[in-house]
């Protein structure tokens, strides 16, 4: 059985776990136009007229990139229309 003392400390950091991912949502905090710009972003590779990340990293992988995984989409993507 836990004794009442770790039953407290239990709660309290679940409460501070909690509190955390809350301040952790960090799209909320983001200016509505950066907002939006992802949305956008994000639609565009659902609907097939962008290329997402993982695809990226993918092509760079078969190129040779080094980095890749340390670079931006963007980054990732000039360096690739670059290769190859």
């Amino acid at each position: 059985m836990a004794t009442e003392k770790r039953t407290s400390t239990a709660r309290r950091s679940v409460t501070k776990a909690q509190e955390g991912a809350q301040r952790a949502q960090t799209l909320t905090h983001l200016p509505p136009q950066t907002r939006r710009a992802l949305g956008e972003e994000v639609r565009k590779v659902r609907r097939g007229e962008a290329v997402s990340r993982k695809e990226l990293e993918e092509k760079a992988r078969r190129l040779g990139i080094v980095g890749r995984s340390r670079i931006g989409k963007q980054e990732l993507w000039r360096a690739v229309a670059r290769a190859g």
